[in-house]
């Protein structure tokens, strides 16, 4: 029997388990809007920018085992969102993204907001799907989820006409795709088994690719420790993937962020194996493509990543794998370690300690304002074993990966592409999707004014994550790039930011709002947020411009 496009719609995002949606409502789709709230079986989340609105769904990407979806309007709505579609590419994290389009007969007018965009997203999506008929509804939403989905996840677009939702059709519900995962061959595995038991100094390197296999099947993260454990193998977590593995685990190997520290990065660098587990392998992890090299690496690098278009493309690796690496810890797990894998215990418990150093709860006091490390630290007391953490870009990020020992139950969000303005979207995403747990986002002063107007959406919504606002009054991470590269010449007045009241800003919005001045009112304050259960806190922390990062500082007591 025909129905509306835009009730047929509403069924097909139902079938691919949808239940929250992300949007700035927008006249271009109305009609699918009225559908979703008819149904009354997705909840709509009206949020306050579509940047807002698209970090949202980027974090529930990572957080179920579906796309996260979000709905912005034609023209500025879409440009608005582009800063998500941006990170969820880089990031490879899957979305979905409904855009309304003028209508069919106005094509090509250049109508009110129209724009081609086939042309405009193709460096930020995986693919546009136009539907542009009526009969292909359905089907678009079911292809754009596997593609988003599939391969190297990331962001498709479907590009919907404002005139189609009234449209009638009689084509049926198209179902979802099931999950594709590729196995790895077995003369790769004996080829990867081989290099293996030879090697006396392996890294095994994990990212975003193990996280996506985690989010399908909960026994990753025990099969990865296994593996750890059996094959004496250390493990390293990589850029902004803390949570890949626990921090305090005698395997743990060191954190390959952005900018490894000296003692590390020197020791790394003895490794006579790289095992990328899920990793895509950016210069953000690979230190610049120098370790490994890029084209050629400096020493033998197996690439396992689920898209063979992925392996291959920068480096040149010893061995591809284009797999799940899930797929890769269980077959190895079958084969069983070889017998001589004590060997390499000296080596692992070499750059655990190296590690355990780096995590240790030290600094030093700053004349200007508090070393968030202070901040960091303390907050650190007060997570649970469940807690998501998120943060937006910005140097005061590096406090949080340097003294907080994530676990496997625990969350972190953040855009790994480095994009600002994401903190406080995704943690009211994790806040609306993980109820009754704790949810802190990290945010610096530059970001904060980006998007946390979304925590009038947390209001809206009943979400109560807690806030902790780093405030040196800078864009800091541009301060320490001006000075590292050009230490002669000025440029606080290109970085400088004048905030409001933090604090009396979230008490505008019905939240609580707290300030700390010295490191002295910092375990009072940081106790009090975590007290609060029943709205969110921001908590306004006046810190140090000195300290640039957790592992740099400006010489002198004044800023240059």
């Amino acid at each position: 029997m025909p129905q509306t496009v835009a009730r047929l719609l509403a069924q097909s995002l139902e079938a691919h388990e949808v239940d929250n949606i992300y949007c700035v409502p927008g006249e271009s789709y109305i009609g699918l809007t009225s559908a979703l709230l008819e149904s009354n079986s997705i909840r709509v989340i009206v949020c306050r920018h579509e940047g807002g609105a698209g970090y949202m769904a980027v974090a529930d990407g990572r957080l179920r085992k579906r796309a996260g979806v979000a709905m912005v309007s034609r023209g500025p709505g879409m440009s608005n969102a582009m800063v998500a579609l941006h990170a969820a590419y880089h990031d490879a994290t899957p979305m979905v993204i409904l855009v309304g389009q003028v209508e069919r007969k106005d094509f090509g007018r250049m109508a009110l907001q129209e724009q081609n965009y086939s042309r405009l997203l193709a460096d930020v999506t995986k693919q546009v799907i136009e539907v542009n008929e009526p009969e292909q509804a359905s089907e678009a939403i079911a292809r754009a989820f596997h593609l988003a989905e599939s391969g190297t996840q990331g962001p498709v677009a479907v590009i919907l006409p404002e005139d189609i939702f009234d449209a009638e059709t009689d084509a049926e519900l198209d179902q979802p795709r099931p999950r594709a995962a590729a196995g790895p061959r077995e003369a790769d595995l004996d080829q990867l088994a081989d290099m293996l038991a030879k090697s006396e100094r392996p890294l095994v390197p994990v990212g975003g690719a193990l996280l996506a296999d985690a989010q399908y099947d909960e026994s990753l993260f025990a099969d990865l420790n296994r593996l750890a454990e059996e094959w004496v193998l250390p493990i390293n977590p990589t850029h902004r993937r803390p949570q890949c593995f626990d921090a305090h685990h005698p395997n743990y190997g060191g954190y390959m962020g952005i900018r490894v520290p000296p003692p590390l990065i020197s020791e790394m660098k003895k490794s006579d194996l790289m095992l990328c587990l899920g990793e895509r392998m950016t210069d953000s992890v690979s230190q610049s493509y120098s370790f490994p090299a890029a084209p050629t690496p400096q020493l033998p690098f197996v690439h396992v990543w689920p898209d063979p278009n992925e392996v291959g493309r920068v480096w040149r690796p010893t061995l591809a794998m284009p797999c799940s690496p899930h797929e890769v810890i269980k077959a190895l797990l079958k084969r069983g370690a070889p017998p001589d894998a004590a060997k390499r215990k000296g080596w692992v418990d070499g750059l655990h300690a190296i590690h355990r150093k780096l995590l240790a709860k030290e600094w030093e006091p700053t004349s200007d304002g508090i070393n968030f490390a202070a901040i960091v630290c303390e907050v650190d007391k007060h997570l649970e074993p469940n807690a998501t953490i998120t943060t937006d870009a910005g140097n005061f990020g590096s406090f949080v990966h340097r003294y907080i020992g994530f676990r496997q139950t625990q969350v972190f969000l953040s855009a790994v592409v480095g994009a600002m303005g994401s903190g406080m979207p995704m943690a009211v995403a994790a806040a609306l999707r993980r109820p009754n747990t704790q949810v802190v986002a990290f945010m610096g002063d530059g970001g904060t004014l980006m998007a946390a107007n979304e925590l009038a959406t947390a209001r809206q919504y009943g979400a109560n994550p807690i806030v902790i606002i780093s405030d040196n009054s800078m864009y800091g991470t541009i301060g320490m790039h001006s000075y590292v590269r050009y230490p002669e010449r000025a440029f606080m007045e290109g970085t400088r930011l004048t905030n409001p009241d933090f604090a009396a800003w979230a008490r505008s919005f019905g939240a609580e709002g707290i300030t700390i001045r010295s490191e002295a009112e910092v375990a009072d304050g940081i106790a009090r947020a975590f007290a609060i259960k029943t709205r969110p806190v921001v908590v306004h922390c006046l810190t140090s411009g000195i300290q640039m990062s957790a592992w740099r500082r400006y010489s002198g007591e004044t800023l240059p």
